[in-house]
C-alpha cells in the first residue's frame, strides 16, 4: 500500500502562482509513475499532468501545457505541480496519484493509488 497526502493549496488572485506537493508513504521502495488530476465543482475528475518514475518523461494536459511543471523527487517520495499563470478555471481540488509501472499513465482507471486532495482557488 501507498499512502498520498497533498499539500500547499490555497487561494490566489489570477496570474498568480502555487506549489502543490504530494508526499508518498508506505511501499515507496517500488516504481511508480505519478500524476495530478483535478476535479471542479459540478465536474468530472481530468488529468493534469504526469511524469514517469525517472522523470524522463513528463505529459500535460493541454489546458495546462506551459504554465504547469510536474516533477519529483525520489529521494524525498515528492511529487510537486508549480502552477503559475493561474486562471480561474484551475479552480479546482486537486489530486495526486501513483501506479507501480515504469510509464506515464493519463487516465484514471490506470491509477492505483491516490491522495484526498487539496483545493486550488484562483479569484479574479
Amino acid at each position: 500500500q501507498v499512502q498520498l497526502v497533498e499539500s500547499g493549496g490555497g487561494l490566489v488572485q489570477a496570474g498568480g502562482s502555487l506549489r502543490l506537493s504530494c508526499a508518498a508513504s508506505g511501499r515507496t521502495r517500488s516504481t511508480y509513475a505519478m500524476g495530478w488530476f483535478r476535479q471542479a465543482p459540478g465536474k468530472e475528475r481530468e488529468f493534469v499532468a504526469a511524469i514517469a518514475w525517472s522523470g524522463s518523461t513528463t505529459v500535460y494536459a493541454d489546458s495546462v501545457k506551459g504554465r504547469f511543471t510536474i516533477s519529483r523527487d525520489n529521494a524525498r517520495n515528492a511529487l510537486y505541480l508549480q502552477m503559475n499563470s493561474l486562471k480561474p478555471e484551475d479552480t479546482a481540488v486537486y489530486f495526486c496519484a501513483a501506479d507501480r509501472t515504469l510509464t506515464v499513465h493519463t487516465t484514471i482507471g490506470d491509477y492505483e493509488y491516490w491522495g484526498r486532495g487539496t483545493q486550488v482557488t484562483v479569484s479574479s
